[in-house]
């Protein structure tokens, strides 16, 4: 046991030591003919970069600079492109695809063509030169591939699962021989009794929250951790993908639905103690909530206030360019580093709100389904 315990310990920190070899191995140089050498001025330029920015990404950018030839160089590491085409499974480096999505490189991989349009891959067609646009700046000549690349989000997620489960060993283990918890346990502790005891047995009840508390405990500090490594210099966003949350909505959909009692599923769809006339309009508005507005509301309201929150905070600090001629370098750069201080104190805040609403809305959704509805 203390042999394999040992090995995890090692492999993780080999994990992150490859990371870091990768990001200092890997360098992309890009030619501007702007004068200002590609740096973001101007307010249509830091809006174009701040949804750029919160977007997936194929590659992992740590950080980009232009040297005094006005040559734009980006550091970090490649990721694998896996995408299904109509010849199968096509897999190379992102690497091979240039720096800015609007350069539109062709890669060439066995005998088909790829090219990245606003962070999407395209196959083109045989006889395809090069990418053709309507006029509303869609390829006509390329069609979108099943894309199951290994991107920027998804490291994230693959590094926070690494994490929880170093973490969530840890404690297990002190706990299976009845230590006391010490070091980064002790920390974790109190937030499991909170989740238990606040959370997963009050909205679900004493007979069945110990078959949930599980997956609530998984939810809860994968929201909150992936939250906080947002906030980051790292720039992840994965809480702020519509297909992230929509994945974890539907989750905890499943869990409710499978568990469903059968006095749950008779109140839903032919509820006692109404009129007969008005129990079908009744079961459709249930049906719908159950099935629609319930998982629709647990990932729009995620996603739509971590990327708000990237989102305000990348406009404040942006005051320092774009105002900088009103207010002087020293009073623009003042301003934004005062309120995206502050912001970002708030979004700590949210961080942890974020994760505790979406973990009580799942166990309020769960309890109603176990409960037994009796009158």
């Amino acid at each position: 046991m203390k042999l394999a315990l040992k090995s995890n310990k090692q492999f993780v920190l080999l994990f992150f030591i490859f990371l870091s070899t990768l990001a200092f191995g890997f360098s992309k140089t890009e030619k501007h003919d702007t004068k200002d050498g590609g740096q973001i001025n101007t307010k249509e330029e830091v809006e174009a970069y701040i949804i750029h920015h919160i977007k997936d990404s194929h590659d992992f950018s740590l950080f980009s600079y232009t040297d005094s030839e006005g040559v734009r160089k980006h550091f970090g590491f490649p990721l694998p492109v896996i995408i299904n085409t109509s010849k199968g499974i096509v897999t190379f480096m992102s690497s091979e695809f240039h720096h800015n999505d609007d350069g539109h490189v062709i890669v060439e991989k066995d005998g088909l063509k790829f090219a990245k349009i606003h962070s999407k891959i395209y196959e083109l067609d045989a006889d395809a030169a090069s990418v053709s646009f309507d006029e509303e700046h869609h390829p006509t000549n390329a069609h979108k591939v099943l894309d199951f690349s290994i991107t920027k989000s998804v490291v994230g997620i693959l590094l926070v699962g690494l994490l929880l489960l170093w973490w969530f060993s840890s404690l297990a283990r002190q706990y299976k021989t009845k230590q006391i918890p010490t070091g980064f346990a002790r920390v974790l502790e109190p937030l499991v009794l909170y989740v238990r005891d606040e959370i997963a047995r009050p909205n679900i009840g004493e007979k069945h929250y110990r078959r949930f508390t599980g997956y609530l405990l998984t939810v809860f500090f994968f929201i909150w951790v992936l939250n906080l490594l947002g906030l980051t210099p790292l720039g992840f966003n994965v809480t702020g993908q519509l297909a992230v949350t929509a994945c974890l909505a539907v989750f905890t959909l499943i869990i409710y639905t499978v568990s469903g009692t059968k006095g749950y599923w008779m109140h839903m769809i032919w509820m006692p103690g109404v009129p007969v006339l008005i129990r079908p309009v009744l079961a459709v508005i249930e049906l719908a909530g159950a099935f629609l507005i319930k998982p629709f509301s647990l990932l729009v309201r995620l996603f739509a206030n971590i990327s708000a929150g990237h989102i305000v905070v990348m406009s404040l600090i942006a005051i320092m360019f774009v105002l900088k001629e009103s207010l002087g370098v020293v009073g623009a750069t003042g301003l934004s580093l005062v309120l995206s201080f502050f912001i970002t104190l708030i979004e700590v805040l949210v961080a942890f709100l974020q994760a505790y609403i979406f973990t009580m809305l799942s166990a309020l959704f769960i309890g109603m389904a176990v409960d037994d509805h009796a009158h």
